[in-house]
């Protein structure tokens, strides 16, 4: 940090308030932003807060990325200097932040790669060995690769959520909706539902729940696939996103009807499914039932051995 001035000073009373707050990450990784922030005023013979400007904040913005900076930590270093500048309006060195004119750069969008169809079919059908706990985590499989469930949106069923061919889910912000149940969910979830009340605490609502008999948390149904998917030797790191990805992947790839995707997964914008599916798409197709590869109805309606 350079030697106290009326720039630093004001930065050392910021990080002083947010210090009551924000961890010590937050709080050492600001630090680091800030002090970047004063180098460069004081090469461009800044001496007073209210010289800050949009083309000074640019400038700066822009120097750090031609240094290589990554987006994440670009985007880190705009909202410090947001942060500070917010700071200095309260205390009357700018009549504005000047931040807000600043664009915050592009987040890459790390997807992950959804499973082979065929290779989660297999993996699907693997026999299990009939406990309780089986058919549990069988039914939860299913059932995120069947209506691509979020992780929360799973762990926080309710038995009555469970409507015929359909299950009711809470999305992201509270916002419910309804989504299909295919053929295989609907047989496995029945198994479950079946064995439950031998493993359900009294007056325990969740769908899904562990060996204390209460409802499953987040962490332990990740543990249970990842244990899952190196028990059937599925030589590929399994979590719920996975699934839901896989899901969203082969149902787009088998129907092209992108917005029918887009309210399966609950998106609010459909934008936010074409960079989630990364599939181009030129038409509307068939149904659910029609497409999803494990909701296709089998002659006869049988019942698998």
């Amino acid at each position: 940090m350079p030697s106290p001035g009326p720039l630093a000073a004001e930065v050392e009373a910021f990080l002083a308030r947010l210090a009551r707050t924000a961890s010590l990450a937050t709080l050492d990784a600001y630090r680091r932003d800030l002090t970047r922030l004063l180098d460069f005023l004081e090469e461009q013979e800044v001496t007073a807060w209210r010289q800050l400007d949009a083309g000074l904040l640019r400038r700066f913005l822009g120097g750090e990325r031609a240094r290589g900076l990554a987006p994440r930590s670009l985007a880190r270093r705009r909202s410090a200097c947001s942060r500070l500048a917010d700071h200095l309006l309260a205390t009357g060195h700018l009549d504005h932040n000047p931040v807000a004119l600043v664009r915050s750069p592009r987040q890459p969008r790390h997807l992950p790669r959804p499973v082979d169809v065929d290779r989660l079919a297999n993996f699907l059908d693997t026999p299990h060995d009939g406990s309780p706990l089986a058919v549990r985590d069988q039914a939860m499989l299913e059932l995120f690769y069947s209506s691509g469930l979020r992780l929360a949106e799973l762990a926080g069923l309710d038995l009555d959520d469970l409507r015929d061919e359909r299950v009711r889910v809470l999305g992201k912000g509270g916002k419910p909706r309804q989504v299909p149940v295919g053929s295989r969910a609907r047989q496995a979830l029945q198994a479950w539902t079946g064995v439950r009340a031998a493993m359900a605490a009294p007056g325990e609502t969740a769908l899904f729940v562990g060996k204390r008999g209460t409802r499953l948390g987040h962490r332990a149904i990740q543990q249970r696939l990842a244990l899952i998917a190196r028990r059937r030797g599925l030589d590929e790191h399994l979590h719920p996103h996975r699934l839901r990805h896989s899901f969203a992947s082969h149902l787009l790839e088998s129907s092209q009807d992108l917005r029918a995707v887009q309210e399966l997964l609950g998106h609010a914008n459909l934008s936010t499914t074409q960079v989630y599916t990364h599939l181009d798409w030129q038409h509307l197709a068939a149904s659910y039932d029609a497409a999803h590869p494990r909701a296709r109805r089998r002659h006869n309606d049988e019942t698998p051995t």
